[in-house]
């Protein structure tokens, strides 16, 4: 799903740190939820960090991580995906936190999400008069976009546990229902001209309960519904696919850049 971007001549700089959103877009962005589970799952279980350490060490790093991400004048593809990554497995163990700490149904805690989505989208649309991921012109415009994404990643995993859980719906099942949704979403906005920004974050909310039970469907065991593979192996795999999307992300921005240089 792609929106229309500025021109390079019109673009300020703070625009250039959000990427256009494109098929690599979305598909780093799936694989990306997709690694926020099971690579939670290899901190806490595989690893023995255990849920506290294992939420500790994401923290600290996301802080550092999107910190570099606030400070940067441009879009670095390594940067920016790299914050993505950390905030699907931060927003991952907050849900984990809620459901297995402090004993939160997961109904509860995906109304809770969803009532604070809402709400950072109408703080975020009376302060800045849009929601556009093409318009992150200002600090304070990229830390509403930040905060959103957070809360997206933990209302997906909620969502998500909750239909292939507690629903009793299964990781397969779930997994297309979270596709149809979004292919539907495509649907509305390329053929009957729906709201672009709407259709943009209507997407990135389904893509992380599509990610997390794709996520689920590969590592748990067959037992509990999954395939059995494993997180490690489903980690590396997921993680060496995006880093050569990234990779290639960046060999083209950084074309881009010396093309705007030479003109």
């Amino acid at each position: 799903m792609t929106t229309p971007s500025l021109s390079a001549e019109s673009r300020p700089s703070w625009t250039n740190k959000v990427p256009e959103v494109t098929l690599v877009f979305w598909l780093i962005k799936m694989m990306s939820t997709t690694v926020g589970e099971t690579g939670a799952d290899f901190l806490n279980f595989n690893l023995g960090f255990g849920l506290t350490a294992t939420s500790l060490l994401t923290g600290i790093l996301l802080a550092l991580f999107l910190a570099a991400q606030l400070k940067a004048k441009r879009y670095i593809p390594w940067l920016y995906w790299s914050n993505v990554l950390l905030v699907s497995v931060f927003g991952t163990l907050v849900t984990d936190n809620l459901t297995d700490q402090l004993h939160v149904p997961l109904i509860d805690s995906t109304l809770v999400f969803s009532t604070l989505l809402i709400a950072v989208f109408i703080v975020w649309k009376r302060t800045e008069r849009t929601l556009s991921i093409h318009s992150i012109t200002t600090l304070r415009r990229e830390l509403f976009y930040w905060t959103a994404i957070l809360v997206t990643f933990a209302l997906g995993t909620a969502a998500g546990d909750l239909v292939a859980e507690d629903f009793g719906l299964g990781y397969l099942h779930a997994l297309f229902l979270f596709g149809s949704l979004i292919a539907l979403t495509a649907f509305f906005w390329f053929f009957l001209k729906a709201n672009a920004i709407a259709a943009f974050w209507i997407a990135y909310i389904l893509t992380r309960p599509l990610g997390a039970s794709l996520g689920d469907l590969l590592t748990q065991p067959g037992a509990n519904g999954g395939l059995g593979l494993g997180s490690t192996g489903t980690n590396v795999l997921f993680m060496c696919a995006i880093i050569a999307l990234v990779s290639y992300l960046s060999r083209r921005e950084k074309r881009a850049r010396a093309l705007e240089t030479a003109s």
